[in-house]
């Protein structure tokens, strides 16, 4: 399906890419649709690609936070032997000088014991979580320091795809708020090795799946990457 073909007050998913914002989706498809009620649920960071669920209209805009409360699922590639300072591969880089390398069965225990389940969470700095109204995001960019208060999240399975040092490959099953780049962070503190994102793809978003969700039009990317470059 394309995305005229869908109408108002209709729900579906894009499969976004790897470069444009989840903004830079919707502008596109308001363009394509002639909707301009248009929104959509669980934000991507532009280094991640995956499902992003849109909803078309005034009521199906208002029902997004069904959507947003429902299971994700993540492929996540963490490298560890340094971090972020975005918890991403957008930040500075700080090398840990002392490593030693974990060997798989560590790694295993160390997410049994201290990641799946009902966890206490704190957002990345760089992230969009409110503090006196402005989003946290806005104060790490000027260079204030910022503390964010831990708070409840579930990480309902976690299974390794793959490890070879310093990558380590998982696939993620989550309940809403779960900050993958805080558990690729928080799973490098506990190795004692550091951590940080390098690569996110959002692979399910409740009944939303990586197989029925639209590819964006390679035409957008083109013009995008026109204009970025002008």
């Amino acid at each position: 399906m394309t995305f005229k073909e869908y109408k108002t007050d209709d729900f579906f998913a894009v499969y976004k890419p790897k470069g444009p914002t989840s903004h830079d989706i919707i502008q596109e498809i308001r363009r394509m649709t002639g909707i301009r009620k248009v929104g959509h649920a669980g934000t991507l960071d532009p280094l991640a690609s995956g499902v992003l669920v849109i909803g078309l209209g005034r009521e199906a805009t208002k029902n997004l936070k069904t959507a947003v409360e429902a299971e994700k699922e993540y492929v996540a590639l963490i490298k560890l032997g340094m971090e972020s300072a975005t918890d991403d591969e957008e930040g500075k880089k700080i090398t840990n000088a002392k490593v030693l390398i974990p060997p798989i069965k560590k790694i295993k225990d160390i997410i049994l014991k201290k990641f799946i389940g009902k966890i206490e969470q704190t957002p990345p700095v760089f992230s969009a979580v409110k503090i006196s109204g402005k989003r946290a995001y806005k104060f790490a960019r000027a260079g204030k320091e910022i503390f964010l208060k831990p708070r409840p999240v579930e990480i309902k399975n976690i299974k390794i795809l793959k490890y070879k040092w310093p990558f380590l490959k998982i696939k993620a099953v989550t309940g809403p708020g779960v900050y993958i780049r805080s558990l690729a962070r928080d799973i490098g503190r506990e190795l004692k090795t550091g951590g940080y994102l390098a690569e996110l793809e959002r692979t399910r978003v409740g009944r939303f799946s990586k197989k029925n969700a639209i590819k964006v039009n390679s035409r957008f990317l083109a013009a995008r990457d026109k204009k970025l470059n002008q």
